[in-house]
């Protein structure tokens, strides 16, 4: 019978440790690939996390309030083509406590399981979301109940609450700072930077919009999104991962999308495929994962997987932004604010809308050379911004 170990995934360079939250399935369920099993607290926010494989459960090795490191095993999986018929009696149910084991998926070592809702509206509120007790008829921390401790917190001391959050956002600078610092000691950076003639696209972009619903109209990053993503087809060294010694790359463009978080912070989670969806898929996927970041909910393949990150920072007032490369990725794009700017055409001045695009690669896996054709690439194709769609 073959039995395969389900653990604790990393999802990303800053993260060494995960908390097991609570677990989504029991001994004896059959769980599919791509499906959400257990929800993970990081530094970065609750992860959900999915299975990488179908199967059959066997057995929870961990109680939810437990925190394991990276590749800790949690649970046992039975591949489904193994199993005759599923157990009577799940074989968790004969294993002592003490081992660790559980039977089924009820949240112990005083750590209440939280609705979504009632976790963004306690991010939303400050409210500490570890303190938070479910009242006597819940089985699950309710938006009453983060309503009802917000209103508590009004009249005591605010130190503790401020001591919590100043605790949390330390740690995950902490993180976040122990990641780059990995990345500058142990990669190669080089830096290319280049003006972007962007009018073409600019002008494109509100005619676009004014045929459209204010809800259906696109962002201004998303063109650019789809252009990274193409002119990283045409570069594939820039797309992919430095493992064990060697480049390896990637035949999916997944775009890491750098997205401040609430309270300050950063993660940077994939839009799967990017370059085979249209604008408005682009566009769609760009709101969720914005609401999610902003909610603190994500989910693991989206963590651990980005094969190249993408940073906008134009609406901060940004000229340019030289990133610093996430490990084990390869490259980082930025690009800043469009401002009008002089340029000579035909012997005359004129005004015309410029960004500043930046490449911060890993000279392991590519050169100048192949950089500086990535960022040609990407100017010529936001020169024809009806084919990206």
């Amino acid at each position: 019978m073959a039995r395969h170990e389900f653990r604790m995934p990393t999802l990303g360079a800053d993260m060494d440790a995960g908390t097991l939250v609570e677990w989504n399935v029991k001994p004896g369920d059959v769980v599919k690939r791509g499906q959400v099993v257990a929800v993970v607290e990081t530094q970065k926010g609750a992860i959900d996390i999915e299975i990488w494989q179908d199967g059959t459960v066997e057995k929870l090795l961990v109680e939810p309030g437990v925190k394991l490191p990276v590749g800790a095993v949690l649970a046992t999986l039975i591949a489904n083509e193994e199993m005759v018929a599923a157990p009577s009696t799940p074989a968790a149910a004969a294993v002592p406590q003490a081992a660790g084991v559980l039977s089924h998926p009820t949240p112990t070592a005083g750590r209440a399981r939280i609705s979504p809702a009632a976790r963004k509206l306690a991010e939303e509120l400050g409210v500490d979301i570890e303190a938070l007790v479910p009242s006597a008829e819940n089985v699950v921390i309710s938006l009453v109940d983060v309503e009802r401790a917000a209103k508590e917190a009004k009249t005591a001391p605010a130190a503790k609450s401020k001591a919590t959050g100043d605790d949390w956002h330390a740690r995950m600078r902490a993180a976040i700072a122990a990641a780059m610092s990995r990345s500058k000691r142990e990669i190669p950076h080089y830096y290319l930077e280049t003006d972007v003639d962007v009018t073409v696209v600019s002008d494109w972009l509100a005619a676009e919009n004014l045929k459209r619903s204010v809800s259906q109209r696109l962002l201004p990053v998303v063109p650019y999104m789809k252009a990274v993503a193409l002119a990283l087809r045409e570069v594939p060294e820039l797309n992919g991962f430095w493992i064990d010694g060697a480049f390896r790359p990637s035949s999916a463009v997944h775009l890491g999308m750098a997205i401040a978080m609430r309270g300050g912070g950063l993660v940077a989670p994939a839009i799967h495929d990017a370059d085979k969806k249209t604008l408005d898929e682009l566009m769609v996927d760009l709101r969720d994962l914005v609401m999610r970041v902003r909610g603190g909910r994500l989910r693991s393949s989206e963590m651990s997987d980005p094969t190249v990150t993408f940073t906008n920072l134009g609406e901060q007032g940004v000229d340019g932004v030289f990133g610093v490369i996430y490990p084990p990725q390869v490259a980082i794009v930025g690009l800043g604010k469009v401002s009008d700017r002089p340029r000579v055409e035909c012997g005359a001045v004129v005004a015309r809308k410029v960004v500043t695009a930046t490449l911060a690669a890993d000279h392991r896996a590519s050169d100048g050379h192949r950089g500086g054709l990535f960022l040609t690439a990407l100017g010529r194709l936001l020169q024809e911004p009806e084919k990206l769609r």
